[in-house]
């Protein structure tokens, strides 16, 4: 009997001995747990996404780069036709300037003659100066090849949903360009291609041309929006009928994305019709115009409109004295 209880106490210190042990071990492996895995994985996430960020700005800056590269591309273009211009204009000077003297030695040259080469002398030069500047150093080359003789001008705006919202500012920056070329004229009028006047008070009379006014006319065209059928028909004109006067040289500038007229042939023959030619080459009034291509950024199936307004301001402008300048950037 005595041997049988002592083998039961050794049997259940053996157990204790092993369940301590097991313990033991469970303790240890609490007491070394580690977080430095997730130390590892923080440190990882936040430069996987420092990358991300430096990738990101480097898109960004390959994007400006191509634009601003894009736009230093247009102004050598525009460079490079003003220069054009401006050795065409000497060649044309000298030409009419050797023909004027051999004329003025020569005792059978009529005075009619004369005059009308010393009026082309007088235009070139003009024109020349105009380009160059007084001290050759004009900065304005936006619209460089349009003539600027004219006292009055009448400025025919597209105020079409597609020129408001995607053009706007655009359009400013070249009526504010077009506006410095001409720092004092005797009367400025400002109408939407439907022929609806910007001041109504002014309706049918012209607009003093004084910087207060000028300022006051970009701050009114800034929210100016009335409604647009996208055709310059209509405002080309009421403006020649209302304000044609033979003792003042006028100027329209059309300003514009789209043509939704029907037929490019008839808006040609009824300007010409109402627009005549005072003389030879010279129409009653001059018609300019500034393309603003923003239909062009849609697909090729939807840029019909567009299309047709070039084609129309390119044949108005050259049978009316005046000059078509397309954008090829309707954004400021």
């Amino acid at each position: 009997m005595r041997k049988r209880r002592d083998q039961e106490e050794f049997n259940m210190s053996f157990l204790d001995v092993i369940c301590c042990g097991f313990g033991a071990i469970v303790l240890l492996l609490m007491i070394t747990k580690t977080v430095q895995p997730l130390v590892v994985e923080q440190s990882t996430i936040n430069a996987e996404g420092q990358i991300k960020a430096l990738q990101e700005q480097l898109f960004t800056l390959r994007g400006e780069t191509l634009v601003l590269n894009r736009d230093l591309d247009a102004k050598h273009e525009q460079l490079s036709d003003k220069q054009k211009r401006i050795a065409i204009l000497k060649s044309k000077l000298k030409q009419i300037q050797a023909d004027f003297a051999a004329m003025t030695s020569s005792s059978s040259t009529s005075e009619s003659k004369r005059g009308e080469l010393y009026k082309a002398m007088q235009t070139l030069t003009a024109e020349m100066e105009r380009l160059l500047g007084k001290q050759h150093q004009r900065q304005n080359s936006v619209i460089g090849g349009i003539p600027v003789d004219s006292e009055y001008i009448i400025f025919i705006i597209d105020t079409s949903g597609s020129m408001f919202n995607y053009s706007w500012e655009r359009m400013m920056q070249e009526l504010i360009a077009t506006l410095e070329i001409y720092p004092q004229v005797k009367g400025i009028q400002i109408m939407n291609d439907m022929g609806d006047y910007m001041f109504s008070n002014y309706r049918g009379e012209w607009i003093p041309d004084t910087p207060g006014r000028r300022e006051i006319i970009m701050k009114r065209l800034r929210r100016w929006n009335p409604f647009s059928n996208s055709s310059p028909v209509e405002g080309i004109q009421r403006a020649v009928r209302q304000f044609y006067d033979p003792n003042k040289k006028i100027s329209l500038y059309v300003l514009g994305d789209e043509f939704t007229g029907r037929s490019i042939q008839t808006v040609v023959q009824t300007v010409d019709r109402l627009n005549k030619e005072r003389k030879p080459g010279e129409r009653m009034v001059r018609i300019h115009a500034v393309g603003f291509p923003v239909q062009f950024s849609r697909p090729a199936h939807l840029q019909t409109t567009g299309i047709r307004f070039a084609a129309l301001m390119r044949e108005l402008t050259y049978r009316n004295g005046g000059t078509f300048v397309g954008l090829n950037d309707f954004r400021p």
